[in-house]
């Protein structure tokens, strides 16, 4: 048993033996796995990184493989120095799909990295390729890894957006940048698209007027919106901004869950207590979250925030195929939580 033990631990030991890093901090190494299933932040990763070499020699060569679809002897051949040895960087896309071949060299070419050469392995997830990974994972002398894993937090949204005004040099104001999150929410690369547009043409302080002049009918129209004015109790324009919703082709399911969203963070910071920043560590939110929960919980009661749960949850299963009408379902639903539940 005490050899079982040992073999396990070693083998969990062997599984972070590299440096996992966050995508924006990605640097040079022989061999840079890039794993997770958020591939807009692995493809940025990998452009910063191909930056970063070229700024270090202009010469860099770049060359592409897919494993998947490898031909034999591909990985030596573009890994081995040229006659006038520049650095090399290889992309490795498909990891996750790799083919027998693929994965018996790569795991050769681990044993001996060539000199001046950059590997990047793309895997976004699959059990297809665990034993490269593995050995890359415990491969300290060469190899890091750049997680890549989706953001699923508003609040890492939130900070993922609020990095790219910074790293710009550009102010925005927080309530700009919670109606740019919330009208970007369900696409990180359309998020850091709004961003970048944003930046570009914008003057030195970015404000909620900017933002709406740019996409105000993404914001007015967006789920958010309409679940904020129903939560305050202003269920005439909840019910327009439904309407105008779904008009403009918004579907049933995403509206649920941005409802249930604001909803769930109500109920966290119902009856909590401490400040702002130790709710937010506590429940895993944004300390700005906690104060706007702590604002639209203003006139409900404990009885009418449950209620409005059970509601939510019968509508989620209505819009899901579980009713005739989603539409109607919607309606009640927001005239329910306009109503504070009573």
């Amino acid at each position: 048993m005490a050899v079982a033990r040992s073999t396990t631990s070693a083998k969990a030991t062997a599984k972070v033996a590299i440096p996992q890093l966050s995508w924006n901090a990605i640097r040079p190494a022989p061999v840079v796995l890039v794993s997770g299933t958020q591939g807009f932040l692995a493809d940025r990763a990998i452009r910063m990184l191909r930056d970063y070499l070229r700024v270090e020699d202009p010469s860099l060569e770049v060359n592409d493989i897919e494993a998947d679809s490898y031909a034999p002897g591909e990985l030596i051949t573009l890994a081995s120095p040229s006659l006038f040895g520049e650095p090399r960087l290889i992309r490795v896309t498909n990891v996750e799909k790799c083919s027998d071949q693929f994965l018996t060299e790569a795991l050769a070419y681990l044993e001996s990295p060539a000199e001046g050469a950059y590997i990047v392995l793309r895997h976004a997830g699959g059990v297809r390729g665990k034993k490269l990974l593995d050995a890359v994972r415990a491969n300290k002398a060469s190899a890091i890894e750049v997680v890549c894993a989706e953001l699923k937090k508003e609040s890492d949204k939130y900070d993922f957006a609020a990095a790219e005004f910074k790293t710009a040099g550009k102010s925005i104001r927080p309530a700009a940048l919670r109606a740019v999150v919330a009208a970007f929410a369900d696409d990180l690369a359309e998020l850091a698209g709004a961003c970048a547009q944003l930046i570009a043409d914008s003057g030195t302080e970015i404000t909620e007027a900017t933002v709406t002049r740019y996409y105000g009918g993404r914001v007015e129209t967006n789920a958010f919106a309409v679940a904020d004015a129903a939560i305050a109790g202003r269920y005439g324009e909840a019910l327009v901004g439904l309407r105008h919703a779904l008009d403009s082709g918004a579907d049933p399911v995403p509206i649920v869950a941005a409802f249930a969203s604001k909803l769930r963070t109500m109920a966290k910071v119902q009856g909590g207590r401490g400040s702002s920043a130790d709710l937010a560590r506590q429940f895993g939110l944004a300390p700005w979250q906690v104060d706007r929960a702590r604002r639209d919980l203003a006139g409900w009661t404990d009885q009418g925030l449950g209620r409005c749960i059970q509601v939510l949850a019968d509508t989620d299963a209505n819009v899901k195929g579980g009713g005739r009408d989603p539409v109607y379902a919607l309606e009640r639903m927001i005239h329910t939580i306009a109503g504070r539940g009573r």
